[in-house]
Formats: structure tokens, C-alpha cells, sequence
């Protein structure tokens, strides 16, 4: 079996394992964020390193959501110097910074995204929240987290604080695909399960809200005729772009 054959193959094993363990997970989290949303708030969403990227995915885009935020912090980010969001995540301080910038309260639902659950910038992210009595989702390897101590003062990890746990259902160390001859594993997959969860997140809480007879606010692709009416009236609603 060719190489791409068998990343795929391992990739869709992961997505399979996903599907049969965490549907009830994912609908539990989408029901919170449904929550947050009919109070008139918002569902924020934070990673540090890749895990921004799970973030980003779901952020001002097409079939997105206009009531999701991205809390994409430049320095906790990659594309700055190498490392540098590595050694940052590990500082205490850093995340109330973020909370009181972003403004969450208790009527927001805080998805942190940590392949680890141990560093303490999101373990911290998940403690502010939750003193701030917004509601907490955790995205991270529960097999990973389990094996490793907490880099915060609490001793906590980012499963042990969330309100709902959704098990990317990785593996430790995330990058485990094997190649003949290669001794370092490679194929990492937090960000391709992440996303995709994510995406199945998005999805589930539109339906609960459509459901309940909510008026969902959803983008159109910009590349398609008329969508811009239609995205910057949202822009104006949520994040007040357009004037």
C-alpha cells in the first residue's frame, strides 16, 4: 500500500473513532454555545501554536457562523519566530490579559483547543473563564493528557476544568504515522480531527438553534453574487466593520 494510501487510511481510522465516541460530546458542547448564542453572546474560540489554526477554521468564513470568535493572539500564534508560542504558552498571566481584551462573560460559551490540555496558558484560559461564569469546552488528546503532568500552578488540565470534553482521540505526541526507514513519526492530525470537529461543532449548534426557531447568522462565500449585502450586515451586527 502506497504511503498516501495508508495516511489517509489512518486518518480516516482517527474520524471513525471520533464519530463513534464523541457524537454526544459534540452535541453537548453545540448546546452550550446554542445557549450562549439566545442569551446574546458569543462562542470564543482559542489555541495556541497549530491549535489556533482549529480557531481560525471556523472564523469569518463561508458556512460560518457570525456569532464565533477567534481569539487569535499574534505572539501565541507561529508565523512571528520559531518557538517563541512554545515558550510563551508555558507563562501564567498572560490568559487574563486575553479574557479582559476580549471581553467574555458569563454569557459566552471559551472553546480552548490543546492537543496536551497541560501548558499554562490554556488551562489558564479555562480557569478565567469559568470564574467569569462563561461556559468552558475543552479540545485535546485525553490519551496525551492523561500521561503528562500540568505546567500550571493549579495542577490542572484543560480536561479537568471544562464543562464538556471532546477527545480529538489522538495520540500522544500527535505525530505517530511511521514511515519505513524514518526513525521521528510524522503525519501529525490534531488540526485535520480538530477541524473537522469543529466543523461537526458548527453544524450541530446551528441545528439546535434553527430548532428552537432562531434566526442563525451564517456567511456566504464572498465569492458568490450578492453575499456581500448579506455578510456585511453581519459584519456590522457582530463586529461593527461596516459603518
Amino acid at each position: 500500500m502506497s504511503v498516501p494510501e495508508r495516511y489517509f487510511d489512518f486518518v480516516i481510522s482517527l474520524m471513525e473513532e471520533i464519530k463513534n465516541t464523541q457524537k454526544e460530546n459534540i452535541i453537548k458542547a453545540a448546546e452550550l454555545v446554542a445557549d450562549s448564542v439566545m442569551k446574546g453572546g458569543r462562542f470564543y474560540v482559542f489555541g495556541t501554536g497549530h491549535s489556533h489554526m482549529v480557531a481560525e477554521e471556523i472564523y469569518l468564513r463561508a458556512g460560518g457562523a457570525a456569532f464565533v470568535k477567534a481569539i487569535l493572539e499574534p505572539s501565541l500564534m507561529l508565523h512571528e519566530m520559531p518557538n517563541k508560542s512554545t515558550y510563551l504558552e508555558r507563562l501564567e498571566g498572560y490568559a487574563e490579559v486575553l479574557l479582559r481584551l476580549h471581553k467574555v462573560d458569563e454569557k459566552d460559551t471559551l472553546m480552548v483547543v490543546s492537543n496536551s490540555g497541560r501548558n499554562a496558558i490554556p488551562v489558564e484560559m479555562a480557569l478565567g473563564a469559568k470564574k467569569l461564569g462563561a461556559s468552558v469546552i475543552a479540545l485535546t488528546s485525553l490519551k496525551h493528557s492523561s500521561l503528562v503532568t500540568s505546567r500550571h500552578k493549579s495542577g490542572k488540565k484543560l480536561y479537568e476544568i471544562a464543562d464538556v470534553t471532546i477527545d480529538n482521540c489522538g495520540e500522544m505526541g500527535d505525530a505517530v504515522f511511521h514511515i519505513d526507514g524514518l526513525k521521528t513519526a510524522t503525519g501529525p492530525t490534531s488540526d485535520s480531527t480538530g477541524t473537522a470537529i469543529a466543523q461537526a461543532l458548527i453544524a450541530t449548534t446551528l441545528d439546535i438553534l434553527v430548532k428552537r426557531g432562531y434566526e442563525s447568522p451564517v456567511f456566504v462565500s464572498s465569492n458568490v453574487d450578492g453575499a456581500d449585502e448579506i455578510n456585511d450586515r453581519l459584519f456590522d451586527k457582530y463586529y461593527g466593520f461596516i459603518k
